[in-house]
């Protein structure tokens, strides 16, 4: 006769270095998992104690004790479930991404990673060991293996659980977001479980750190692959899988609760509002402030700002100049207004004017260009930053990926700030999100990017009658070419047989390239594709790298 094993998955926001505090939150889950679900196992995510990613934080020297202290607190509550808890471990005079299962006051395994991820991302070489063991127990009649995050993206883990008996895999995770990255997951989890023959537990983090936004989605697949329990993306809780167990300890899972899935701008929507809200609340920012300009780029970064914060704790700036129009006034303020928020209009001109009288004699002889452009966009950002030293608030830049990548932005203008919320949004995409916050947001009658916004042509307006396409090509077309060469490494050569006119490709890779030295400079933003600019991309400042083949 079997019985069934109940499994808490934990999908849970902590905080990066606040060891203490985690130590809470495990303690606490664990006690409601007990109480609430009747659960045998409750699963925390990779790196539980110290948050992911520590960078750095784990070379501290006090690292272990206070690992050590943490775990030591843990066992001392004496939980009468199983707890399966990411941390560091030195072992050895190595340190190893591990787990352990703990049981009322005892460890009665520890696991360490074996498989350590050093692309895109991440960068666990820099710290870690591998380890080389798996690790199985038998649990209330089953043998459950042990395994972490990139464990299962090789094969070799899963081969060692099958060979050591195991009839199921908890494997827990700190695995971030891109861009159809649960599609990725689901894929990879039925392989594994059919290549074991057993059911996989797959318990992710939840949060936004840094620019890493963790999604959740954490699942359960029985033995053919099939995922027959998914927690919902992108909220926080317990989530309480059952298990059949047979008399001879193999595991079945049957279908349970199955969240919804997200369409793609769904799901790119709530890790912008989860990037933002983390980032501001875990630094504790009192609220956030931005320029409202009447581009679409501004309305949509004020409204995922509302959505993360709540209208109180934003703050819009207008700031026109001479070639600001009536439309980007009364658009600017119509949103303001719909979102409820504090809105302000600040002029420019008489600091625009105090800058040109104080640089008469450097711009003496010397035609109008770009630079006067700059200086207004100068001028905005010395508001900006003005308004955040006064307040506390946290300035949100709202470049775009597309003006990121080939330098359509002011150094200490309108990149000067703490966060940039589009970072890793593409300008086409910029679009798709805002028809998206209209469409399936529509709570109120009026629309919060007001359409006007969306139909009409980009521009920075610091000069006559300007528009982006002056100078850029269609983004339409911009965007294919920077996700072939940004997020794909594609050559000139190669864009170029995409059937892509050769002289808009070198033109816009030469400038994709002459403006990394404006990116390091740039503030952090929410990654959402396989190669964002930052973490994931790092090309040298000063090369003499040829654009070509």
């Amino acid at each position: 006769m079997g019985q069934q094993l109940t499994v808490v998955m934990a999908q849970l926001n902590f905080l990066v270095g606040d060891i203490d505090g985690n130590a809470n939150r495990v303690i606490e889950s664990a006690k409601k998992a007990i109480t609430d679900q009747s659960a045998d196992l409750i699963a925390f995510p990779e790196l539980t104690l110290t948050g992911y990613p520590p960078e750095d934080l784990l070379l501290r020297p006090s690292l272990q004790p206070r690992i050590e202290k943490a775990l030591a607190r843990i066992a001392a509550a004496d939980l009468d479930i199983y707890l399966v808890i990411g941390h560091p471990l030195l072992k050895e005079s190595k340190l190893h991404n591990a787990l352990s299962v703990i049981k009322n006051r005892d460890c009665l395994a520890t696991y360490s990673k074996q498989c350590l991820p050093n692309y895109q991302v991440f960068d666990e070489h820099r710290y870690f060991a591998p380890g080389s063991d798996p690790c199985v127990l038998n649990l209330l009649g089953t043998n459950c293996a042990f395994t972490i995050c990139e464990d299962l993206w090789e094969q070799e883990p899963i081969e060692q659980a099958r060979q050591a008996g195991a009839q199921l895999v908890v494997n827990i995770n700190a695995s971030p977001f891109h861009i159809n990255k649960l599609e990725e997951r689901k894929a990879l989890l039925k392989e594994r479980a059919k290549q074991g023959g057993f059911p996989i537990v797959y318990v992710n983090l939840i949060g936004g750190q840094d620019e890493l936004v963790f999604d959740g989605g954490s699942m359960a697949v029985n033995q053919e692959g099939e995922c027959n329990f998914l927690a919902p993306n992108y909220v926080e809780g317990l989530y309480a899988l059952n298990i059949n167990v047979d008399a001879s300890g193999n595991c079945s899972i049957p279908k349970q609760n199955k969240a919804s899935e997200l369409s793609l701008e769904a799901s790119i929507y709530q890790s912008l509002v989860l990037g933002v809200r983390d980032y501001v609340n875990k630094n504790k920012f009192p609220g956030v402030v931005l320029g409202l300009s009447g581009g679409i780029d501004s309305a949509l970064t004020l409204a995922i700002a509302v959505d993360a914060l709540g209208k109180n704790k934003v703050e819009a700036v207008m700031m026109p100049f001479e070639f600001t129009s009536q439309l980007s006034l009364d658009i600017a303020a119509q949103q303001a207004q719909i979102l409820g928020i504090n809105y302000q209009v600040i002029a420019i001109n008489e600091i625009y004017s105090a800058f040109m009288s104080a640089l008469e004699g450097e711009f003496a002889g010397r035609e109008v260009d770009v630079s006067e452009q700059n200086i207004q966009a100068r001028a905005r950002g010395v508001l900006l930053m003005a308004i955040s030293n006064k307040k506390g608030s946290l300035v949100l830049t709202t470049g775009n990926k597309s003006e990121i990548a080939v330098g359509y932005s002011t150094l200490y203008g309108d990149m000067a700030g703490g966060f940039d919320v589009l970072k890793d949004v593409s300008k086409t995409l910029v679009y798709r999100l805002a028809e998206h916050r209209n469409r399936e947001f529509a709570d109120v009658n009026a629309e919060i990017i007001p359409q006007q916004v969306i139909d009409r042509p980009p521009s920075a307006e610091l000069a006559p009658n300007q528009v982006d396409q002056d100078s850029l090509p269609d983004y339409a077309i911009l965007d294919q070419i920077l996700e072939l060469y940004v997020e794909k490494d594609y050559s000139a050569e190669a864009i170029i047989q995409q059937g892509f006119n050769e002289d808009e490709v070198r033109r816009v890779l030469r400038l994709v390239d002459l403006n990394e030295y404006k990116r390091r400079q740039s503030p952090v933003g929410v990654r959402l594709t396989e190669r964002g600019f930052g973490r994931d991309r790092r090309y040298p400042i000063t090369n003499a790298w040829p654009i070509g083949d």
